[in-house]
């Protein structure tokens, strides 16, 4: 099974590395950059990707980024995701194709090499491996979201044919409407929901997360 392994800190990537290999793993790269990450799944195609969430250059969420970019181009592509800390957006955005093959784990919480392990396993054969803590703040980000019941009929007819991966364009050609009514509707969406603009968060990918979350 080859893996490309991202990880800034040299001393933690070689354990990892080394991990790996002593259970069989083939590491076909094993870098310490976003744009090497990007490079690595683009051109070796691993069967999983193991990825730390900060990497150089930004040392934010770089390696996060990176994944989703990846799953984009190669959908299911396998990821585990390290972290030190919960990222809600990304982890939610990671989530929401419902392809499955993810993983995301609490560095600190990781105890054993057996518990890794198994997890790696289990994404890269299109499983799901979540630390409980991270599903623990994903379903109290969800408990916070604004009911739907404020949209009205357009809109919520809009706000599914965005669950459905349609663009602004293609749900005003289904409507038969302009472009300029869709975005007045989705403004309108994203306001209902208590989404205000932000550099962080995905209005559109939260959006369509509390449509798919209605029944729950």
């Amino acid at each position: 099974m080859r893996v490309v392994l991202a990880e800034d800190l040299f001393l933690l990537r070689d354990g990892l590395v080394r991990l790996l290999e002593a259970y069989g793993f083939e590491i076909a790269a094993a870098v310490e950059s976003g744009p090497e990450l990007d490079r690595a799944l683009a051109e070796l195609r691993p069967d999983v990707a193991v990825v730390d969430v900060r990497l150089p250059p930004t040392h934010t969420d770089e390696g996060l980024q990176c994944a989703l970019r990846a799953r984009r181009d190669r959908p299911g592509l396998p990821v585990l995701v390290l972290s030190q800390h919960v990222e809600q957006l990304y982890a939610r955005e990671l989530l929401a194709d419902g392809s499955g093959a993810v993983g995301y784990l609490l560095k600190d919480r990781v105890f054993d090499a057996e518990q890794f392990v198994d997890a790696v396993r289990r994404v890269a054969a299109g499983g799901t491996a979540m630390d409980p803590q991270v599903i623990q703040q994903l379903l109290s980000r969800r408990a916070d979201d604004r009911p739907l019941g404020g949209l009205t009929p357009r809109e919520l007819e809009v706000l599914e044919l965005m669950a459905q991966g349609r663009s602004n364009a293609a749900i005003a050609g289904q409507l038969v409407v302009t472009e300029r009514a869709i975005a007045k509707h989705t403004s309108n969406i994203f306001t209902k929901l208590g989404l205000e603009v932000s550099d962080d968060d995905n209005r559109r990918v939260l959006a369509v997360l509390a449509y798919l979350d209605r029944d729950r």
